[in-house]
């Protein structure tokens, strides 16, 4: 077992962490143990936590980011209120990114904040939402609209989860390594295209990796107020593009699915008004195209163009992205016509998978 990371929160990292979690809840006393679970991870990962545990509440929602809504807040509020939570509960987060951001949320706001715990069951959750201390829900399908910064008491990282899961729900946190890699460091990108087709069963080094990328930055502006803007790289358009799909699909992008369309499209801007190279695009393109499916949705460009002008990010001044002076380094604060954007998305849309 590694601690990936100790100050602000404990991170901690292998096989053995369950038994750390037991030692975590022991030694702070609480009064009751709530577990926040779906149902694949009341199916596959709970079976798995349970025997380290005595005494614990169950509280069930639907899985997938649809979910991550008011509504189903409101049933985790009343869960806690029904069985008499007080203050000195805490809450597992038991799944992937839904349920650290919806559990995250619940736990801050009920009764003023409770202590909650991650214990991410995916990649993505792994590597993205269960460490960055952004806690939050969807507005009318629109991503985080609500939400506050509040980082969980500890976060236990168990790699075996991912045996569990299917090959899409690898993907989806793969989107998140490779963004960590393309911002802060090429040496990791290099590992990355090097083994173009990645092996999930020893993905370990990757997670500890792409972790500690970007726990460095949130440590160095957790409010992003600059520094971590550079986290939103790919998130522009993959977020609308999430929204999109989400109001439109009737089977909707997976966050790492978008992010991956978004880093494409936000690479491609890169190139054309930054100094990112045409060898360089064509790597990242070439990546994402060994490791994800072509969304061939005829998007409505006016429509998508609108959920990006309501992004969180924006300012007066525009659509904001962060985008790529070269794979490794990143600017903040850039601002794209609409006409641009919208060639990037029909850059996108031309490539041959």
């Amino acid at each position: 077992m590694k601690v990936i990371y100790d100050k602000k929160f404990k991170v901690y990292f292998g096989t053995e962490v369950l038994g750390e979690l037991v030692q975590t809840l022991i030694n702070k006393e609480y009064s009751s143990v709530y577990i926040l679970v779906d149902e694949n991870t009341e199916k596959y990962c709970l079976p798995i936590l349970k025997p380290y545990l005595e005494k614990y509440i169950l509280i069930r929602i639907k899985s997938g980011e649809q979910n991550k809504n008011l509504e189903n807040a409101t049933i985790i509020w009343n869960s806690l209120q029904q069985n008499l939570a007080n203050r000195n509960t805490v809450l597992l987060n038991l799944g992937g990114g839904t349920l650290s951001d919806l559990g995250g949320f619940c736990a801050a706001t009920y009764k003023r904040g409770i202590d909650f715990i991650n214990i991410p069951t995916t990649l993505l959750a792994m590597v993205d939402a269960s460490i960055g201390g952004k806690q939050g829900v969807d507005l009318n399908s629109y991503k985080n609209l609500i939400g506050i910064f509040k980082h969980p008491e500890q976060v236990f990282i168990y790699p075996q989860f991912i045996e569990s899961l299917p090959n899409i729900e690898r993907r989806n946190g793969l989107a998140e390594i490779l963004k960590h890699a393309l911002i802060d460091e090429k040496k990791l990108f290099d590992k990355l295209i090097n083994n173009s087709q990645i092996d999930y069963s020893h993905i370990e080094k990757l997670i500890e990796k792409s972790t500690k990328i970007k726990i460095k930055i949130v440590n160095k502006d957790p409010y992003e107020k600059g520094l971590r803007k550079l986290l939103n790289f790919g998130h522009t358009i993959g977020h609308a593009l999430e929204t999109y799909s989400l109001l439109n699909n009737t089977k909707p992008l997976k966050h790492g699915e978008a992010v991956a369309i978004g880093i494409i499209c936000e690479s491609y801007l890169s190139y054309k008004l930054l100094s990112l190279s045409l060898e360089e695009l064509n790597l990242i393109v070439q990546f994402i195209k060994i490791n994800f499916d072509k969304y061939n949705s005829n998007w409505n460009v006016n429509e998508f163009i609108k959920i990006m002008q309501n992004d969180k990010k924006n300012n007066n001044s525009g659509i904001n992205f962060t985008l790529l002076k070269k794979i490794g380094k990143a600017q903040i604060d850039c601002i794209c016509s609409t006409e641009m954007i919208e060639e990037s998305l029909n850059y996108y849309k031309n490539l041959e998978f």
